[in-house]
């Protein structure tokens, strides 16, 4: 049905978000596979309870065997996890954590907190409107936002330290991470309900309530903003696996990789990562575009379905006469969601490329295969230098770095790598603050382009036509590294960009991202604010004054307590971008605490990782030190002078140089003796456990 809406070029920001959501190939298949097990399961409740005329749990062991049980798990295309109640035959059908599945693609965020939900089990947080947290009511989402994030362009507030790439390279970083799927329903699957058109709470809908008096949107009782419960892992959130009292919580599953390799470039799933090469060429080069360059500079290529949902071009312009540009098709599926994001992706495959056809030059003799992948692998190293010594500092600061982060101390088979739901489904998201009502474009003498001006944000979204007809990337990219963030402050949070007009293409309801967030948190029943501050070990605010302690702030305090009556209620994601920020960074201790383990436990647990002996040669770790995302930005655009921090505004100590005088990485290191036709210290693999398998087809590794 949503196909059928875009292709009648009569899209709403609810089938962008929804198709922007949508599990795609091996992830499709386990959510789906998730939804006809639920189905199943309350299907056979509903006729024992029929039959029996009585309350019955439906696959209690007096009414279902465990053969049964097998039976009905089949459902599900990646076996149901029914460890704790085998574990007295000895055996398991399915662990995810046995390690060869650790950070594997379609596999369950981690919890590092128990999950809490309505109902114990599944329901999200504030289901039943009358249930009490701490003895109060959880506040509607929407009257939150308007209460706390709300500003106005006009009191946004520049970064004096970081560009605007701090910014989407951080979103550009989360989507090699994490990514949450709806379910691919539309409709409730009890009752037949649109899901777009009532308000009504039946799963997959979880609707946003529009409070009294809102200032934007129709204040009716049964007005709400139109949302979808992620999707669940097959065989999770229900009482029906409580074998022995072991409760089997919802779970919401990552379909992507929990590592730093570029998926977000390669495509986390084979049938993808295979489309995006082109094979045609014994170059191991990506595939591009083969309608448009961009200033005889590669374009990503269009996605084969020809999605209309990026198709707005004619109707910007008025140009009827004017070719429409489909959606580019990209290692991720959210690369049109803005023009810089797309320009960081198109920025990436080109990057792949330009040192394919360097290490062709070098070993003429490579096939495309070990091109490819001997690429691939130093372009993963690129995201995890980049990421860990270019980013992470300003974001979390010095003393997280130094305490949580630390040194690499070598791969640790028993550090589970998994994305954890806080971080994907809150911390991470801090950037949302960071975002600036409009995406900036600049010309070579860093001024305003005058051809091609800034573009407010929300004509900036799912717009690859701007990219092929207004100046290509160079505009884009000049903005980003010469232009400030946002600075979050805690009077002026979110831009109406994203809390007013979020994919607000025509007339039609715009969605709100901070009212999206923490209905998200609600909904993978994540624990409060303060729960989250125990486990970081931080204080645990109790009232008023010790939470303006917190926040230094005693008026947001006071806010946040009239709408949640106690700190333990406040949404996690909402105490954790409220918080000042700590030291050289941009969050508070909160937020620095969750995302410096998140990533310090990625990093432990890769068995990848390019400072681990073995993955790369002690003289390519020594080449791969030079690598600069401001360099790849001058080899693979127009663009001949740079700040040689690209997230650093320009100041004394971040100076702009030529790209000439940019030190550039060395490949000689990659160099094979033809004598042997092997390169030094390398040897082939053939065959990997699941993560790998997810990484690349066939890994070139160092010995």
């Amino acid at each position: 049905r949503s196909l059928r809406r875009v292709r009648r070029e009569v899209v709403s920001p609810h089938d962008a978000l929804r198709l922007l959501k949508q599990p795609r190939g091996d992830t499709r298949s386990a959510v789906r596979s998730a939804d006809y097990m639920a189905q199943t399961l309350r299907l056979v409740h509903e006729r024992i309870h029929h039959v029996h005329k009585r309350s019955v749990n439906a696959t209690g062991t007096d009414t279902l065997c465990l053969s049964q049980l097998l039976l009905v798990s089949k459902v599900c295309s990646l076996p149901c996890d029914f460890s704790s109640s085998l574990s007295k035959h000895g055996r398991s059908l399915f662990a995810f954590r046995n390690n060869p599945r650790l950070g594997a693609a379609n596999t369950p965020f981690t919890r590092w907190l128990p999950p809490e939900y309505d109902d114990g089990i599944s329901q999200p947080k504030g289901w039943d409107r009358n249930r009490t947290f701490n003895r109060f009511l959880l506040p509607l989402v929407r009257q939150v936002s308007n209460n706390i994030l709300s500003t106005t362009d006009a009191g946004v507030v520049s970064d004096r330290n970081f560009t605007l790439m701090v910014t989407f390279f951080g979103q550009w970083n989360d989507h090699d991470l994490s990514f949450t799927p709806f379910s691919p329903s539309i409709r409730s699957f009890s009752n037949g309900v649109n899901c777009d058109e009532s308000c009504e709470h039946t799963e997959p809908c979880t609707p946003i309530p529009i409070p009294p008096g809102d200032p934007r949107l129709p204040s009716r009782p049964d007005s709400c903003i139109p949302a979808f419960r992620s999707a669940p892992v097959c065989g999770t959130g229900y009482s029906a696996y409580n074998f022995g009292g072991v409760s089997n919580q919802r779970e919401q599953i990552n379909a992507l990789t929990s590592f730093l390799d570029l998926g977000q470039v390669y495509g986390s799933e084979e049938k993808l990562a295979l489309f995006l090469r082109n094979l045609s060429d014994d170059g191991g080069l990506m595939r591009v575009n083969t309608e448009f360059r961009d200033n005889g500079r590669e374009l990503l290529p269009f996605h084969p379905l020809q999605v209309q949902m990026c198709a707005t071009h004619k109707r910007v312009t008025n140009n009827t006469s004017a070719k429409e540009i489909p959606c580019f098709i990209a290692g991720d599926v959210r690369v049109d969601e803005n023009i810089a994001l797309t320009s960081i992706h198109t920025l990436f495959v080109r990057e792949h490329n330009r040192l394919a056809r360097a290490l062709k030059g070098l070993n003429s003799h490579w096939d495309s295969e070990t091109i490819y992948q001997e690429t691939r692998k130093i372009m993963g190293a690129y995201t995890q230098l980049f990421v860990f010594r270019d980013y992470l500092p300003h974001i979390v600061g010095d003393d997280a770095m130094r305490r949580v982060i630390g040194n690499y101390r070598g791969y640790d088979p028993n550090v589970n790598p998994s994305i954890s739901n806080v971080f994907a489904t809150a911390a991470y998201r801090f950037a949302h603050l960071a975002i600036q009502p409009f995406v900036p474009r600049v010309d070579e003498n860093n001024r305003d382009h005058p051809q091609f001006p800034s573009v407010p944000l929300f004509m900036a979204f799912f717009t690859p036509w701007r990219i092929v007809f207004e100046g290509g990337l160079d505009p884009v990219l000049r903005g980003l590294l010469n232009r400030p963030a946002k600075l979050n402050t805690q009077d002026h949070m979110m831009v109406d960009a994203l809390r007013e007009r979020l994919f607000q293409f025509v007339q039609h309801l715009a969605l709100d991202l901070g009212s999206l967030n923490m209905q998200r948190s609600r909904d993978h029943g994540l624990a409060g604010y303060n729960a989250w501050r125990k486990f970081c070990g931080l204080s645990q605010p109790k009232n008023q004054a010790e939470l303006s302690q917190v926040l230094n702030n005693s008026n947001l305090a006071s806010k946040l307590l009239q709408l949640y009556g106690t700190p333990d209620n406040i949404d996690i994601w909402l105490g954790g971008v409220a918080e000042p920020f700590v030291q050289g960074g941009r969050v508070g201790p909160l937020f620095a605490c969750l995302i410096a383990t998140q990533f310090q436990r990625i990093r432990q647990g890769d068995r990848l990782w390019h400072e681990k002996p073995g993955v790369f040669t002690q003289r390519q770790r020594n080449a791969l030190v030079s690598a600069r995302l401001s360099k790849i930005i001058c080899d693979n655009t127009g663009i001949t002078s740079v700040p040689t921090d690209a997230f650093s505004l320009v100041s004394n100590t971040n100076r702009v140089v030529r790209c000439s005088n940019l030190r550039g990485l060395d490949l000689s290191a990659w160099r094979e003796r033809a004598c042997t036709g092997e390169t030094p210290g390398v040897k082939r693999f053939d065959r990997f456990s699941a993560p790998d398998l997810h990484r690349s087809l066939y890994f070139v590794l160092p010995l």
